[in-house]
């Protein structure tokens, strides 16, 4: 069985800390080329390790709907807006009297980037397209745009939101897919 995923981000970073130290000694300067040396990329020489978990119990059912194969929102009863990714209270009528609805996933294109620098967590994954969508529900979504080329990503394009498994990682999310 190869390496972990951890166990690649550790070596990744002690490799990146002894190049940086290189560099740093050298020049002076804590700036190198990124990894296709395109740019000069300053480097920060702290390290900063974040972990987290955040209670998601008054939202737990869109959690839930992606296990079904659904995309949900909330939308306040009393005002009708929509949130997404859902929320519990709608913060115009500071209420939480909120509807779950599932969403149609059907929308349009509105903009679109290509991530090609890629933070350390998501380099183990080819060059991805981060998108934005208006909902036929009238409300925007950003998720990823799975094409299998980012020239083809085109804004007015039509898209459905869908339920996936993102790898290595194996948890369930959602993406952006071209409506052909």
């Amino acid at each position: 069985m190869g390496m972990s995923l951890e166990a690649k981000y550790e070596e990744f970073w002690r490799q990146a800390i002894k190049q940086l130290n290189d560099v740093v000694k050298a020049t002076g300067l804590p700036i190198a080329p990124d990894e296709k040396g395109q740019y000069s990329l300053w480097y920060d020489v702290r390290e900063l390790r974040l972990r987290f978990s955040i209670s998601v119990e008054r939202i737990k059912r869109f959690f839930e709907g992606l296990r079904e194969g659904k995309i949900y929102a909330t939308r306040c009863r009393r005002c009708g807006r929509y949130y997404f990714p859902p929320q519990a209270d709608c913060p115009y009528c500071r209420v939480s009297d909120m509807d779950w609805v599932e969403i149609s996933g059907e929308g349009e294109l509105l903009t679109y980037t290509v991530i090609n620098t890629k933070p350390l967590t998501f380099s183990h994954y080819p060059d991805y397209v981060v998108a934005i969508a208006r909902m036929r529900e009238g409300f925007n979504v950003l998720a990823w745009l799975r094409v299998d080329d980012p020239r083809k990503a085109r804004v007015g394009m039509k898209v459905k939101l869908q339920v996936v498994k993102r790898e290595p990682e194996g948890y369930l999310t959602y993406e952006f897919v071209p409506i052909e």
